[in-house]
């Protein structure tokens, strides 16, 4: 096994971290650069390329001084980044076309609406629903309002990447301009099947090939570092999406296994044997390649957990309302029959009803401000509970337990509900930077500090287990009740009707 230390680079929405990684794979140092968002308009989310290479610069400078002063050398980085943040880039000078759009941007609605009669070839295709969520819409975008970029179409001068590719085009001196199969399975772009860019979804969005990345497998070369000080030479062995990224920094990898990352929103993915056959309650995707070897994975996306929680906080009017909300919660056993679904912005997975709107049901004469704080927090993990059984079904393999990580997952009653409501155990990780880890594990393998991911696994993996505590038939009522809400929700009349 060789010495030294892993940097692996998290470039994410509002920050950017890093950690050096030794070969016992735990991290050793740490550091982090706050990043912007900028919103022009309403609906509108950028945030500027170069800042965010500035603060990426700014935390490998902190592991390349920690490195110095400690007598080790830095082997290796690797990249976990934000998903479907769009960049556009000059491939003669390096300079940003424009300002990212942010994953959150919703800029791209109408060409969204106008591409609807190809909905389903593109799910069936790619894994993936037509929503402003996925690259291809931004550059599309990009394309038909951004006159710089089409010139540079025209001239073959355009680049068009995930962040990932656009940090590799820094790290490199424009010497490699690449992604890998995880961020490239977010793009709207990518066969699944055929593992290549689809040539007739390029066509749907107006995107020429010759702009895209070459693909590579998350675990492997992706160039070596020109312009870094202190890093010269230094190669660059993994790239992946950053929830990608956390699945693998859960240190279990067999078929079945789940995990859900609590946060504004959330996220579940879950490992599948292979391809799952087409569904439209969820996505799928690629969550790594490691050579010639692909994994497949299940993922469905909620809007609003953590938000739902700020919310209500924000409806009692507290000062502080994500924190005074969970400590109110924790006043009352349980929210005694009243269901919060938070559907302000409409349901995602596995229900996808944009015309959904949030409701508070059950209310009796007794309930207290208490019940509606311990029903906000209930409703993460009913939502959760949502997507982890339509999961299991879509896979057909049984999941025996789920892995958690997050900032919500520091509340522990969350939790153990979380456990009771599935019946499985709920197995919380300790790490907070799981993405940094996953990547750094990635880069590893191609390092060949590990051989495989069977000897990851081997690793230390800090958890805390919560086991469910509630009997059947209450689990069944509640969750009844949870099922009944949702319904009533979905039902609701759109407007105008």
């Amino acid at each position: 096994m060789s010495s030294g230390l892993i940097l692996a680079i998290d470039q994410g929405t509002t920050n950017t971290k890093a950690l050096l990684v030794g070969h016992f794979g735990t991290p050793v140092f740490r550091a982090s650069a706050p990043v912007a968002l900028i919103q022009p308009e309403l609906g509108h989310v950028e945030q500027d390329p170069l800042l965010l290479w500035n603060s990426v610069q700014q935390v490998i400078a902190e592991c390349v001084q920690y490195a110095h002063l400690s007598g080790e050398s830095i082997e290796a980085l690797a990249i976990s980044n934000q998903r479907e943040t769009a960049v556009a880039w000059n491939a003669e000078t390096g300079d940003p076309v424009a300002n990212a759009i942010s994953w959150q941007c919703g800029r791209s609605a109408q060409i969204c609406e106008r591409l609807q009669p190809h909905s389903t070839t593109l799910r069936e295709k790619t894994g993936l629903p037509l929503a402003t969520l996925i690259s291809a819409g931004k550059w599309a975008w990009l394309l038909e309002n951004n006159q710089l970029a089409q010139s540079l179409a025209q001239s073959g001068n355009l680049r068009l990447g995930t962040i990932d590719s656009w940090l590799i085009h820094k790290l490199t001196g424009g010497r490699v301009h690449a992604t890998d199969h995880s961020n490239a399975s977010r793009t709207g772009l990518l066969n699944l099947d055929q593992l290549t860019w689809d040539q007739g979804l390029l066509n749907l969005f107006g995107i020429p090939l010759a702009s895209l990345p070459e693909i590579r497998p998350s675990s492997g070369s992706f160039g070596e570092i020109t312009s870094i000080p202190g890093l010269d030479g230094v190669p660059i062995l993994a790239a992946i999406g950053d929830s990608h990224a956390a699945m693998c920094g859960h240190g279990k990898y067999a078929a079945g296994t789940v995990k859900a990352t609590y946060g504004t929103g959330s996220s579940l993915m879950a490992l599948t044997p292979s391809l799952a056959p087409d569904t439209p309650a969820l996505a799928r995707t690629i969550a790594w390649s490691i050579g010639d070897s692909v994994q497949f994975a299940l993922e469905g996306n909620i809007a609003m957990t953590g938000s739902a929680v700020q919310w209500v906080g924000e409806f009692l009017q507290f000062a502080h309302p994500v924190r005074q909300v969970v400590e109110l919660a924790a006043t009352v056993p349980h929210a005694d029959g009243v269901y919060f679904v938070p559907a302000m912005v409409g349901l995602g997975a596995p229900h996808w009803d944009s015309a959904a709107r949030g409701s508070i049901t059950g209310l009796e004469r007794t309930h207290t401000s208490a019940h509606l704080a311990r029903a906000a927090v209930e409703a993460i993990a009913y939502q959760v509970a949502d997507v982890f059984f339509a999961m299991e079904n879509a896979s057909g393999v049984a999941f025996s337990s789920l892995n958690a990580d997050g900032g919500a997952t520091r509340n522990g009653t969350l939790i153990q509900f979380q456990a009771d409501i599935l019946g499985r155990p709920v197995l919380r990780s300790a790490n907070e930077e799981l993405s940094a880890i996953g990547a750094a594990w990635l880069a590893g393998l191609a390092l060949g500090w590990w051989s495989d991911l069977e000897a990851i696994a081997t690793l230390p993996l800090p958890s805390d287990q919560f086991t469910p505590a509630m009997e059947l038939s209450e689990r069944r009522r509640h969750y009844a009740g949870w099922k009944a809400a949702v319904a009533r929700t979905l039902l609701k009349p759109e407007a105008g009707e």
